[in-house]
């Protein structure tokens, strides 16, 4: 997927304004979705539309506007951008701690693309990063595991903490088992090893 070829959800309260921004997203080659939406339709749309990106426009309303944010943000797999009429830094910083990944003005092709790609890169450096911590969080609970095992090898068996591991290794070896699966089985009681 290219950042021209984007499935896109718009949503706004203005209707006129919806047309604008749908034609030049249109332009720009994304597949345009537009809604003139309250916040109580915004999950049945994301879930039928799948969008990769999801644009609300500030018209006239900047609760309704945030509001949408909120909620586009709760359901849709793809980051949200803002967009406004004028400078607004104040809306802006409100839609900021709401979740968007972008902002631009909606008169401007380059800067609606311009938010667009960069509200993609955002979303996918946050996946990366959400992966890493998955992943070392994983680590952390394993070591865990690990680390009561060799504990409890230590305690009943009056060895050092580099025996007990190399116990639980040796074991693992042996029984074609990761050392993690051994470590639990010994925490919750069910091995000894001997």
């Amino acid at each position: 997927m290219t950042a021209s070829d984007l499935r896109v959800l718009v949503a706004d309260e203005d209707a006129a304004a919806l047309d604008r921004l749908a034609g030049l997203l249109h332009e720009l080659g994304h597949t345009v979705c537009a809604y003139a939406v309250r916040v109580g339709e915004v999950a049945d749309r994301i879930a039928s539309d799948d969008p990769d990106v999801a644009i609300v426009v500030l018209h006239e309303d900047d609760d309704h506007a945030l509001a949408l944010i909120e909620e586009i943000g709760a359901y849709a797999s793809g980051p949200v951008i803002a967009v406004t009429q004028e400078a607004d830094p104040e809306f802006v910083a409100r839609a900021a701690e709401r979740g968007i990944a972008a902002e631009g003005r909606s008169d401007d092709r380059a800067v609606v693309q311009s938010a667009i790609e960069l509200a993609l890169r955002r979303h996918a450096e946050v996946a990366r990063l959400e992966t890493q911590v998955d992943q070392l969080e994983g680590a952390l609970a394993r070591r865990a595991v690990i680390e009561r095992a060799k504990g409890i090898l230590m305690e009943r068996h009056a060895i050092d903490a580099d025996d007990a591991f190399e116990r639980l290794r040796t074991h693992a070896r042996a029984e074609r088992r990761r050392v993690v699966d051994l470590a639990r089985a010994v925490s919750d009681g069910t091995r000894d090893l001997t």
